[in-house]
Order: C-alpha cells, then sequence, then structure tokens
C-alpha cells in the first residue's frame, strides 16, 4: 500500500509537543508538504533546540502553551479547527520521571485527557494519533517481541504514565467516539535516533556531545537491547496511519512501530557503528553509574503494522546512524540546518 505525503497538503493539522525533537521534524515534512500547521508546545526542552536552530516557527503557526492547560488548549483549538491531530507532547526522559513523578503524570495522562476533550467538544476532527512508546508493556524481559494486544504496565513512571495514555484514549475511543466521527489511534514507537536530538540522557546526543569536547563516551548500560530508529521512520508510519485511518477509519487502531530485529541492537553495538562513522579515533567505557531501573531488554513485534499498510523500514541501523552523523557535522561546521533537513526528507520519501 503507498502513502502518498501529498495527502496533507492544504490539511489543517495540529501537534502538541511540536517543539520537540520529533514534533521539529514532523513539522518541517509537514509544512513542505503543504499542510496548514498549528503546533502546541512548552518552549523547546533544550538549549540548543532543533526548533531554534531550524527555524521551525517560521513554517507554522506556534502557539506556547502548556497541555495541562485545558481551556488555553481548547482556545487554541477552537481558533485552528484541524482536521488531523497529533498529540506528541510529553515529559519523555524515563530518569526526569523518577525525579518528578507528579510532573510526569500531569502531563503525560492529564494531558491526553485535555486533548481528547477537545477533540470531543470539536467536529472538525476527522482522524486524532496519540503517540506513545514501546515502553508501555508489562516488561517480562523476554527474547520475543511485544504485540499490540499484550497487557499495558510500564514499570517507572514516564513508562506507566503513558500506559496511562493509551487507556485513557481506549477508553474516548469507547465512550464518545464510537459514531464514527473521528479515527483514533496510538503509535507505540521503539526508540528513535536523528540529527537535533539534544536531549540528556539518551546515547546518540551523549554521543555528539563526546564529539564535541573530544572525551570518551560514556555508556551507562551497554548491555541493554533496544528497537533502535532513524526519527523520519515513525514520523512517516504517524503521518501513513493518520492519513490512512482519515480516509476509511477501519485503519483505527493500536500500532507497534519499530525496526526490523536485525536493528535491535545492544546498546554498545550502537556506539561502536557511531564511533565507526564519526571518526577522529573516538572510543567508549562502560560506566555504570548506579541509575533508577530500566528494562534490559525490550522488542516490538511490528507485524501488524506491515500487514496492515504493507510498510517496511526505509533505513537500516547503519542508515540512520550515517544520516545522524551527517547532520550533526553539518550543525558543528555552521551548515544551513534548513537544507540539511529538506535535503534528508526527500532522500527518505524519494
Amino acid at each position: 500500500m503507498s502513502f502518498d505525503i501529498s495527502f496533507y497538503k492544504k490539511k489543517k493539522v495540529l501537534i502538541t509537543g511540536h517543539t520537540g525533537f520529533k514534533g521539529s521534524w514532523l513539522c518541517k515534512i509537514l509544512a513542505n508538504a503543504g499542510a496548514e500547521v498549528t503546533g502546541y508546545s512548552l518552549n523547546p526542552p533544550t538549549t540548543p533546540s532543533l526548533f531554534e536552530i531550524a527555524g521551525i516557527e517560521q513554517d507554522i503557526h506556534s502557539v506556547i502553551g502548556d497541555i495541562r492547560n485545558y481551556v488555553s488548549l481548547k482556545k487554541i483549538f477552537d481558533e485552528s479547527q484541524p482536521e488531523i491531530v497529533f498529540h506528541l507532547a510529553a515529559q519523555p526522559i524515563v530518569r526526569d520521571s523518577y525525579k518528578n513523578p507528579v510532573y510526569t503524570y500531569e502531563t503525560n495522562v492529564m494531558g491526553t485527557v485535555n486533548i481528547l476533550e477537545c477533540i470531543r467538544k470539536n467536529s472538525c476532527v476527522k482522524s486524532f494519533l496519540n503517540v506513545t512508546t514501546d515502553k508501555v508493556y508489562l516488561n517480562k524481559e523476554w527474547v520475543w517481541g511485544y504485540r499490540e494486544n499484550e497487557e499495558l504496565d510500564g514499570y517507572d513512571p514516564y513508562s506507566n504514565s503513558k500506559s496511562c495514555s493509551e487507556l485513557v484514549t481506549h477508553s474516548y475511543k469507547n465512550s464518545f467516539f464510537t459514531d464514527n466521527q473521528v479515527a483514533v489511534s496510538t503509535a507505540r514507537a521503539g526508540n528513535v535516533i536523528g540529527g537535533g536530538d539534544f536531549a540528556h540522557d539518551r546515547i546518540i546526543p551523549d554521543c555528539i556531545r563526546a564529539a564535541i569536547k573530544k572525551e570518551d563516551i560514556i555508556v551507562r548500560n551497554p548491555f541493554s537491547i533496544r528497537p533502535y530508529q532513524h526519527v523520519l521512520e515513525p514520523l512517516y508510519v504517524y503521518l501513513m496511519i493518520a492519513a490512512k485511518q482519515y480516509e476509511d477509519r477501519n485503519y483505527a487502531g493500536y500500532y507497534n512501530v519499530g525496526p526490523d530485529d536485525q536493528d535491535c541492537f545492544q546498546t554498545g553495538t550502537l556506539v561502536d557503528i557511531f564511533v565507526k562513522h564519526w571518526g577522529n579515533g573516538m572510543k567508549w567505557i562502560n560506566k555504570y553509574d548506579g541509575g533508577p531501573h530500566e528494562a534490559n531488554f525490550l522488542k516490538l513485534d511490528c507485524s501488524k503494522i506491515k500487514n496492515t499498510f504493507g510498510w517496511k523500514p526505509h533505513w537500516n541501523l547503519e542508515k540512520a546512524i550515517e544520516k545522524v552523523v551527517e547532520w550533526s557535522k553539518c550543525w558543528i561546521d555552521g551548515g544551513n540546518i534548513r537544507v540539511c533537513m529538506d535535503k534528508e526528507i526527500k532522500e527518505f520519501y524519494g
């Protein structure tokens, strides 16, 4: 099944969390496709931020606001009258969720309630996608990939709050959206990497910071296994799901979005590939710092999305890291970030 990004031309789209890493890439893709994009989010979560250095604000209508503030969110909703909504706003860091669980739950759970309330009270929306995480599943540390019908029960406050966000979405879908006026889906994505991710406590941004400082890369959990994918992979799938269910509500559902099995790597191996592509004699050291619990083994079964849409990943992990290094060196060398992003998007969609 083919998917043409031109579907989004002149479509009214609302993105929550648009100032984040994934949100900024999504805004750029949609703006390039000719969509009328409104973003609602807090200020960019990092300094520097992809949103700012890529000048995303010039491409869209950007509103700074808190997803926890229902009144503020509804005002923007009423003004923009979106047909399609992507909900990305979240507190996304596991370690931060241990430090501030209340804020994590308020943002990830009540934020979801607020966006769904806005949809419930506006008839303009035809397609809604809630972006969650592969960490929503009850993790049994087994070698099989989790399927969409597995039990939800994230361990830490971040993962658990995203499980709750899933359940809130399921409830609203069953309680208020059974008339087929709006198609509702969730997408559970694996770990993403890509140019412009400046978050703390993420392995690739840590690698880039070490490269800039010409220091060894410190790897906390080199033997933990994660499904890594380039950021453009899940964004393509989000756009595809939202478009397909807009046209046919039978496509609405719950979807895992991850790489093929061969791209589920130990973190140490991921860093090995980064070091190879970066060059300059970089190396890494294993230094576990006794941090809070994180899953050791996590893999997704993506059969459903492949069988439903005929989708398969575009770029393997080697290619993904090559693109991360290319983007990062462009930024470090003072290159044109917008041109770099456009080139990468065109290559991916080409």
